[in-house]
């Protein structure tokens, strides 16, 4: 592979990884609701569901490239269903600690990234996009598949540090946070389905 393809995919990587969507969004509401501590079930689910279906990813990219499309297109609504329960959670949600085991589960994190279309998406069009033409090989597919979820993993611990630093004026303003971490949660929609 050239150096200025795999440069180019690393750049698409940290951009795709760092920019606002459901798990970095969860992960960030999370923290200024309940505390790191609290939230550190549903972080690893998001981290441990990240590395899964970018597994998944590397699966479909490698033999099932005829099933891919009907796959994704149904896990689109999918995900964008869920995503927009998420959002009216977030808008509606109170100021409180009760039941933040529940509501912070590795569970939650883990089942939220196989509705996460954009992480399908980034995988597949990563591997498409810069690596198949250079090297199809599945080992290879699932090398790049785990860099990629290592990056995101990465961009969400910055998430969850964010949510650390403003967790007070967050506390203070969480209405408002939230309304707006919602309203983010419904671009991610609208940007999936158009």
């Amino acid at each position: 592979m050239p150096m200025a393809v795999l440069s180019n995919f690393l750049i698409y990587c940290v951009i795709n990884a760092f920019t606002p969507g459901p798990g970095n969004i969860l992960a960030l509401n999370t923290v200024t609701n309940y505390g790191y501590k609290k939230g550190k079930p549903l972080f690893f689910g998001i981290f441990a569901g990240y590395y899964v279906v970018q597994i998944l990813c590397a699966i479909f990219v490698y033999g099932v490239n005829s099933l891919l499309p009907n796959v994704m297109e149904v896990m689109k609504y999918i995900g964008a269903a869920y995503i927009l329960w998420l959002a009216i959670h977030i808008v509606f949600s109170k100021q409180s600690t009760e039941n933040a085991e529940q509501s912070a589960s590795f569970l939650k994190g883990f089942m939220l990234q196989f509705v996460n279309v954009k992480i399908y998406m980034f995988g597949v069009t990563a591997l498409t996009g810069y690596v198949v033409g250079y090297m199809s090989s599945f080992p290879a597919l699932l090398f790049f598949e785990l860099v990629i979820a290592t990056i995101g993993t990465i961009a969400t611990c910055t998430w969850i540090g964010l949510g650390v630093l403003i967790q007070k004026f967050y506390l203070r303003h969480f209405r408002v946070i939230n309304i707006i971490l919602a309203l983010t949660l419904l671009e991610c929609i609208w940007g999936m389905l158009r």
